[in-house]
This record gives structure tokens, C-alpha cells and sequence, in this order.
């Protein structure tokens, strides 16, 4: 009986986790559908239109930044609620806009929403999971997040060929933005039936509320260890300071979460993302088609995280991403070619190019920075080194969903890939030489990656002498 309970645990947390994946993936997705219709509805120059775009990101910065504070302060699942509400008014307020300022504001409180929920799901299927599958459930969140991507990109292609492009115009792109509501709601409806973490309520004093939610987790022998193991981690946190992780050894750890999270957003894969349908256009895609190559470009993101999933702890976080990073940049450079030499012409060859950048992605720096960046600090400063790194995410984010048309227009379609093809191979120079392997390593064999030299000489030469 007991495991019956535990294995229904793992699904609503699985389902709490996945949702929020979803929220994200479609607010990413679902703007690249609207924005052609809000180009012309608004007449948007190219900052404009980044700005329509990016504005959520500026919410999402915020949320991330205070998740840990009001966690803390309100427990995970509350404020997993409150994102999922944030999101639900988000949807409507953006379907029910009267002019781009109130869409703006609506895509900001999505934004909070967003920003919360990714900052604390993975947070919170960490302290609740089993200890045997918390690896691979930490990564369900990346798979679902493409998830929402892929059926966003559906929900937009039929959408668009619901009515006329006039149609489209007036009222296509708020529905596109509404259905938003959907998975809020289901989001919200879940997170009633999971628990609230056992690491806030032990943080809070309710020591035997956590230890019934964890018995019936994990059952009663390893709940005893998983509670003494969550005592002693709160203890070392509540001494530690994120100066910790300016120190030496850590200071390179930080760096490398940092550089991870940028280049999992600078690569050009959130271009296509946000872009796809216009960019597709611009090659002659029209009637509709344009939101069909982009939904065949989500299908393959579903089909190569899922790859990607089963490829890692075989092949290993860094040669994946050499792989990856090195055919994007292959990739990156024939896309930007296509539009130099003969944009007219692209037309399935660049489905194909952009297909083959993605499935590059997703098997490398879309899934593996989101399981790297955890796993390389030690316990007690790991939720305040993920936050940070997870700022300069979504900071790189809002970068790509600002700028992005405006290089376009500045620079051309060409010199802007180009741009990204280099981007790519700094990638693929900084995972050779900076990013170590953490394939089949503990948490400390990890942590001794960091000591300084001069530290693991001393202790290599104490160890010979005795």
C-alpha cells in the first residue's frame, strides 16, 4: 500500500513540475504567432515589436530574483499558486487588450507568474521526489517546457486558419493569447492535491507534518535519513553566505553556471522561437504555411529533448554539448548563408537547416544547463548559485526577444545568423576547455573538481606521507 502511495506522489509532483514547463513553453511559443498580426494591427516598429515580445522577461527577472525570498517566507506550493494565478490574469488581460500598453502590462504579470514557477519547480520536485528518480524528474521540466512549445505552435496554425487574415487581425491573435488560461487553470487545479515541501515545513518547525509527507514518499526508513540529511543541510545554509561563492574554486563553479545559462539562451534557439512564423515569411511562406514549418520545428524539439534525456548519463553533459554546439554553429552558418545567396529560394531547404539547428539544441545546451548548473555547488549554496545563474538566463532572454528584430532589420537576416554561428563556436571553445565532465560523479567528487590547485597539491602530497 505504501508504495502505492509514493508512486502517486512522484505523479502530482511529475504533473505540478510539467505544468509549469507547460506555462512556460507557451508564452514563449504563443507570441510568435501573434506578433505578425500585432505588427500590422499597431504598425510596431522592430524595438516596438522586441519589446512586445521581451517585456515578459522583465516580469520573469523579478519573480526569479524574489522566488526564494517569498518561498521562504510562504512555502513553494503557495507561491507556485500564486504564480499559476498570475498566469491565468495574464492570459485574459492579453486577450482582452485595447492597446499595446495594456498588453504589455499583462505580459509583465505573466512574466512574475513565469518567473516563479520556473525558479521553484525543479526546486520543489528536489525536495520532494525520491531520492532514486529526483535526476530524471528534475529534467521532465525542460521536456515539457518543449512540450508547450510544440503544442503552442499547433494551437497558433490552427488558430490562423480558423478565418481570414482579417479575422486574424480583430480577433485571431487574442484567442491565440487567451488559450493561456487552459493550462493556468489545470496548473492551478493540481497544485491543490500535492503537498507543500518537506524542507519548508522543517524550516518552519513542523517537523512531523514533513516527516509523513516524506514516509509516504520514500517510506519510513529512508524518510528518517532524508530528514536528517534536509536538518543538517538547512543548518550549513543558514551559515552560509553567496560571498561563499566568490571565493576561490567556487568563483570558477559560478562562472561556469553563469556562462551556461547564458549560452542555453544566446545560441539563436529562442530567435527561432520567437521569430520562426516571420522568419519563415520572409522566404516567400505564406497562407498559413509559415505556422506549419514552425509547428514541424517544435515536433522536432519534442523528439530530441526526449533524445537528449536518454543520451545523457550514457554519452555525458560535456561531449553532448561539444557535439551540439558545434553542429549549431555548422548549422547557423548555412542559415545565414541561405538568406545571403538566395532567400527567395530557401523554402524547404531552410526548414530543413533550422531543423537540424534544433534538433542540434535540444540534444546539447537546451536540456543540459538546466541539469548542470544544480549539480556542480555544494548543498548548502546551491539555491542561492541557481538563482543567480537563473537571473542571467533570463536576462540573456530578454536580450534575444528585444534585439533580435532590430539586428534583423539593421544588419539583415544573413549577418544576424552569422552573428549566432559565432556565438556558437565560443560555446563550443568555452565547453572544451572550461566545463568539466560531472557524467557518473558524486556531489563531492564534483565539488573537489572546484579546489584550487595549490589546495588538492596539498592534500595529494598529506595523503602520500601517510
Amino acid at each position: 500500500m505504501e508504495k502505492k502511495h509514493s508512486l502517486w506522489y512522484v505523479i502530482l509532483i511529475a504533473a505540478s513540475a510539467g505544468m509549469a514547463g507547460l506555462l512556460y513553453g507557451f508564452d514563449t511559443a504563443v507570441i510568435s504567432g501573434a506578433i505578425g498580426y500585432l505588427q500590422d494591427l499597431y504598425d510596431l516598429s522592430p524595438a516596438m515589436e522586441g519589446w512586445v515580445i521581451s517585456c515578459v522577461m522583465i516580469g520573469g527577472v523579478i519573480g526569479v530574483a524574489l522566488s526564494g525570498f517569498l518561498s521562504d517566507k510562504f512555502g513553494r506550493k503557495n507561491i507556485l499558486m500564486v504564480s499559476a494565478i498570475f498566469f491565468i490574469i495574464s492570459a485574459l488581460g492579453s486577450a482582452f487588450a485595447i492597446d499595446v500598453t495594456t498588453l504589455v502590462l499583462a505580459r509583465i504579470l505573466g512574466g512574475f507568474g513565469i518567473g516563479f514557477a520556473s525558479a521553484l519547480s525543479v526546486t520543489y520536485i528536489s525536495e520532494c521526489a525520491p531520492p532514486a528518480i529526483r535526476g530524471r524528474l528534475g529534467s521532465m521540466y525542460q521536456l515539457f517546457t518543449i512540450l508547450g512549445i510544440c503544442a503552442t505552435f499547433y494551437i497558433n496554425y490552427g488558430v490562423a486558419n480558423s478565418g481570414t487574415y482579417e479575422w486574424g487581425l480583430e480577433a485571431g491573435w487574442r484567442w491565440m493569447l487567451g488559450y493561456g488560461t487552459i493550462p493556468g487553470i489545470i496548473f492551478l487545479f493540481l497544485l491543490f492535491f500535492i503537498p507543500e515541501s518537506p524542507r519548508y515545513l522543517i524550516q518552519k518547525g513542523k517537523d512531523q507534518e514533513a516527516y509523513q509527507i516524506l514516509k509516504r514518499i520514500n517510506g519510513e526508513e529512508i524518510a528518517k535519513k532524508e530528514e536528517k540529511d534536509i536538518k543538517a543541510s538547512i543548518k550549513a545554509e543558514q551559515s552560509s553566505s553567496a560571498k561563499e561563492l566568490l571565493k576561490p574554486g567556487l568563483r570558477m563553479a559560478m562562472g561556469v553556471g553563469v556562462f551556461l545559462a547564458l549560452f542555453n539562451q544566446v545560441i539563436g534557439m529562442n530567435a527561432v522561437t520567437y521569430y520562426g512564423p516571420d522568419i519563415f515569411r520572409s522566404v516567400g511562406f505564406e497562407n498559413n504555411t509559415e505556422f506549419l514549418a514552425t509547428s514541424i520545428i517544435g515536433s522536432v524539439q519534442v523528439v530530441f529533448t526526449i533524445v537528449a534525456i536518454l543520451l545523457i548519463d550514457k554519452l555525458g553533459r560535456k561531449k553532448l554539448m561539444a557535439i551540439g554546439s558545434s553542429f549549431m554553429a555548422i548549422f547557423m552558418l548555412l542559415i545565414g548563408s541561405v538568406f545571403y545567396f538566395s532567400p527567395a529560394n530557401a523554402g524547404v531547404l531552410l526548414i530543413i537547416l533550422i531543423a537540424g539547428f534544433t534538433a542540434s539544441f535540444c540534444i546539447s545546451m537546451g536540456p543540459i544547463p538546466w541539469i548542470m548548473i544544480p549539480e556542480i555547488f555544494p548543498n548548502h549554496l546551491r539555491a542561492k548559485a541557481v538563482g543567480i545563474a537563473t537571473i542571467f538566463l533570463w536576462g540573456a532572454n530578454w536580450a534575444i526577444g528585444q534585439f533580435t528584430p532590430v539586428l534583423i532589420n539593421n544588419m539583415g537576416s544573413a549577418f544576424t545568423f552569422w552573428m549566432f554561428a559565432v556565438i556558437n563556436v565560443i560555446c563550443f571553445i568555452f565547453v572544451m576547455t572550461i566545463v568539466p565532465e560531472t557524467k557518473n560523479k558524486t556531489l563531492e567528487e564534483i565539488g573537489e573538481i572546484w579546489k584550487p590547485k595549490t589546495a588538492a597539491k596539498k592534500k595529494k602530497t598529506y595523503e602520500e606521507m601517510v
